[in-house]
């Protein structure tokens, strides 16, 4: 069985997948529950908890936190997909980007799908409108660091999760990836919109800049969650370098 919580709004996102799993516990208090991270990937024990049950228990709970950030493993799960969907255990799937293909898969064989984009920010300070996260992505592809910078520090003021922040521009940095190694929005699993945005903004970066970047992004994350550096000084020195 799948459920499936994706999206930009990474706060929402990891705020129900931690109410999801404590239900699921619930229900099933005699089932173990495992977790898998896309550091901490392993094919064998994925294999084994498709096909086997706990020893001591009915069912095993399966965490499945941002796997598809480890290329392998996301080709890994994709190709099992089918199995995982009726396979006696629950796997709860946490990711941040999806392109169209994926979701789909996931539709076909996902018991539950739930998506989180609405940005997780409080008003600004004195009164001003709701941030709008997107507007991030628009100054990052544009490459315009000052205004990247401005509404960064306008993100902090009203509240949004550096996950948030990271995650849009993660999002942004794949999908112009995709959109350069297709021929239209339907190859590149993209929005017709969010594909024509993306093919102009590539324009702003040679091929081998974005592999970087998206290399620096996964590192950032990596190395917030290890403690190596805090998640907003991270951030701030990666916008003053793009």
């Amino acid at each position: 069985m799948i459920y499936l919580l994706y999206g930009t709004n990474s706060t929402k996102a990891r705020a129900k997948l931690h109410d999801l799993v404590a239900s699921l516990i619930k229900k099933k208090p005699d089932a173990s529950h495992v977790r898998m991270t896309d550091e901490g990937f392993d094919a064998a024990h994925l294999e084994e908890n498709i096909s086997g049950m706990g020893l001591f228990s009915q069912k095993t709970i399966v965490e499945m936190d941002n796997i598809f950030r480890n290329k392998e493993a996301k080709e890994i799960v994709l190709d099992r997909i089918k199995d995982i969907g009726k396979s006696e255990n629950v796997f709860v799937f946490l990711e941040s980007i999806l392109t169209k293909a994926d979701l789909t898969k996931f539709e076909k064989n996902g018991e539950k799908i739930q998506e989180f984009t609405e940005p997780a920010s409080a008003k600004a300070l004195a009164g001003k409108d709701t941030f709008k996260i997107f507007s991030l992505t628009d100054a990052f592809g544009r490459r315009d660091k000052k205004q990247l910078w401005v509404l960064y520090t306008k993100a902090k003021m009203s509240d949004v999760a550096d996950e948030e922040i990271h995650g849009i521009l993660f999002w942004q940095v794949k999908a112009i990836l995709q959109a350069l190694s297709a021929k239209n929005a339907k190859d590149a699993g993209l929005n017709p919109f969010v594909y024509q945005k993306s093919i102009g903004f590539s324009q702003k970066f040679s091929h081998t800049e974005l592999k970087k970047i998206s290399s620096d992004l996964v590192s950032i994350y990596h190395n917030a969650r290890r403690g190596i550096i805090p998640f907003d000084l991270a951030l701030e020195k990666f916008i003053l370098e793009v």
